[in-house]
């Protein structure tokens, strides 16, 4: 589908489910983004998701959001159970503009939802020449390292820096694979790569549904639980949200809002060392890029190079949307 008609028709869908004119059409740009960036957990696949909450009410579409000041670096922002992308979109520019002011802005943000991806956010503050670090919890989906149980989300770690025509940023999950493509693998009836999931009975498992019921894997066995912890302190308990397992399951769960943290951090990479920065920063990236390379390789790619590859190779492309997700469209935009 061409990206002009399909930013119409979700925009349409949000607007029918009461979101302002500004804020559908930034749900529908970030979500459309994300397919060409082809990150499709974190895109259409979600868009039901989004509205059958609105419906049940427990996102709310008319927000009013608070900005307290802390300090002219510091922001505390009620979100009013607006869905992720306003609430967080609203907070990475204000810790944009708090950088700007005195080199660094500190932005929490609590009684939000999911707000897609980390890596939405880290570009704004890039984009402004800005040194980023985000971070937003989730619903249980890790085991900590010794627990049978599910308790930690998949809770991302993203940091981006300016490096010249593309920037540095790091997006990951703290689990093998991010919960989305598994959602969307059940969604569509498709399998997961072996060794991200256990089933309920803790046998590894390559069946999506199966997966859901039971738990993923951390990256790097008990250092990702212990990163996954760490973003759980970070977004969660530090923001005054849910944590510790208490975030509602946005695909399952409809008692109440999921009151989501997320914790934004910009800085001015000039403040120690100046303008010296930028060429140190390219000097640190040819150090890496001249190193040997492994067998299979014919390039070093830092963080952020691969999905800058991906946008532009898609971005003139129409966007290609599986049968059922357009079904999900259709009758959305038809209540």
């Amino acid at each position: 589908m061409k990206k002009n008609l399909l930013k119409s028709k979700l925009k349409q869908i949000f607007l029918k489910h009461k979101l302002s004119n500004k804020h559908a059409e930034l749900c529908s740009s970030y979500l459309i983004k994300a397919e060409i960036l082809e990150a499709k957990g974190h895109g259409l696949a979600r868009l039901k998701m989004y509205c059958d909450r609105i419906k049940a009410k427990v996102i709310n579409p008319k927000p009013k959001i608070k900005i307290k000041k802390i300090s002219s670096s510091i922001s505390y922002i009620d979100a009013d159970n607006s869905i992720g992308f306003v609430s967080a979109d609203i907070g990475i520019k204000q810790a944009i503009k708090n950088a700007k002011k005195t080199g660094i802005g500190l932005v929490a943000i609590k009684k939000s939802g999911h707000y897609g991806l980390s890596s939405f956010y880290a570009e704004h503050a890039v984009n402004n020449k800005l040194m980023v670090f985000c971070f937003t919890n989730a619903p249980a989906a890790l085991a900590p390292h010794g627990a049978k149980k599910s308790l930690f989300g998949t809770n991302p770690i993203c940091f981006g820096v300016p490096a010249g025509k593309v920037p540095f940023i790091y997006d990951a999950s703290t689990s093998m694979i991010n919960r989305g493509i598994i959602r969307r693998a059940d969604k569509l009836g498709l399998k997961i790569p072996y060794g991200v999931a256990l089933n309920k009975k803790g046998i590894i498992t390559t069946n999506a549904k199966e997966a859901l019921k039971g738990t993923q894997l951390p990256i790097a066995g008990f250092k990702g639980s212990g990163l996954a912890w760490m973003v759980d302190i970070l977004s969660g308990v530090f923001t005054g949200s849910s944590h510790g397992g208490k975030t509602k399951d946005p695909f399952d769960d409809f008692s109440g809002p999921q009151n989501m943290g997320h914790l934004f951090i910009t800085i001015n990479p000039k403040i120690f060392i100046g303008n010296r920065f930028d060429k140190e920063m390219q000097k640190n990236i040819k150090l890496v890029k001249k190193l040997p390379k492994a067998k299979g390789f014919s390039n070093i790619l830092y963080p952020g190079e691969r999905k800058n590859k991906t946008y532009k190779k898609n971005l003139n492309k129409d966007i290609s949307i599986p049968k059922k997700i357009l079904r999900e469209m259709e009758k959305l935009n038809a209540e």
